[in-house]
Formats: C-alpha cells, sequence, structure tokens
C-alpha cells in the first residue's frame, strides 16, 4: 500500500473563507496537517485563521508550493473547482463524488469522495495518523499501525 498523504503534503483549501472551509481547516491544522493557503477568488493577498489566500490555485501553486487540495464550496462552483485542481495535476484531492466524472481525463489522483450522509459509518477523507489529515473525519479515531 503506498502513502498518499504525509508530513510533506502541502495542502491548500479551496474555499477556505466559507463555513464549512473554516470549520474543517481548522480541525486539519490542529492534527498537524501542513496547510500552505487557501483559495477564494476575489480575497487573494488576506489571510484567513492566519492562513494566505489566493486567488486561483495556480497562485497557490506558484507562490505557496502546494502539492494537493481539499475543496469545501458550495455545489454551484465545485465542478469549476474541481477542474482547476485538476489542471495543476496534483497527487490528491478530495471533492464530492458528483464531480468524478470530470476528474477521469485529469493525470491528478481524486481521493475519498466526500458523502452527503451525516451517517458517522461515512465519514470520508484520507489520512495518515500523526501526519496528515485532509477531510472530514476525526482525526482521534484513527491510530497509525505496525509495521510488520
Amino acid at each position: 500500500m503506498s502513502v498518499l498523504v504525509d508530513k510533506s503534503t502541502r495542502l491548500i483549501v479551496q474555499g477556505i473563507t466559507g463555513k464549512e472551509g473554516t470549520f474543517h481547516t481548522k480541525q486539519m491544522v490542529e492534527y498537524g496537517t501542513n496547510i500552505v493557503g487557501g483559495v477564494t477568488p476575489g480575497k487573494g493577498g488576506t489571510t484567513h485563521e492566519a492562513i494566505p489566500v489566493f486567488n486561483t490555485v495556480a497562485d497557490a501553486v506558484k507562490e505557496a508550493g502546494a502539492n494537493a487540495s481539499v475543496i469545501y464550496v458550495p455545489p454551484a462552483f465545485a465542478a469549476d473547482a474541481i477542474m482547476e485542481a485538476a489542471m495543476r495535476e496534483f497527487q490528491s484531492s478530495f471533492a464530492s463524488p458528483r464531480a468524478f466524472l470530470l476528474w477521469t481525463w485529469s493525470r491528478s489522483r481524486l481521493t475519498c469522495p466526500e458523502t452527503d450522509s451525516s451517517d458517522w459509518t461515512q465519514l470520508s477523507g484520507i489520512i495518515s495518523p500523526g501526519k496528515c489529515k485532509i477531510g472530514i473525519m476525526p482525526g482521534h479515531i484513527h491510530r497509525e499501525g505496525r509495521a510488520e
């Protein structure tokens, strides 16, 4: 099994200034995830929760060296956000399952589609315990395994 995310992952949060983006960004930062920026069009050059905000994913890649993305944007803007991330050919991104077909042409890897369910058995994201958490699952329920 390959490790998709770790301490070297440089994450951006698309939609960082929204309610869901803010909430989950705080959770990921608390876990230790290396969040290098956020993307909210029109808010570039500002900071949010002490994290720099960029107007575009391309700006975040160029200025912050981002190599992964998580997307928390309203449904009306999800397809555009996913396409923008796909153009950067990230190692991993996290988005709505409805947008999966848009992803198939890209060299990027779409991982762990978000569920619309509030069922705790369907929490989603991607995690390397103790290293990096991307998504909506609680970090405290994950532990590092044994190397054998």
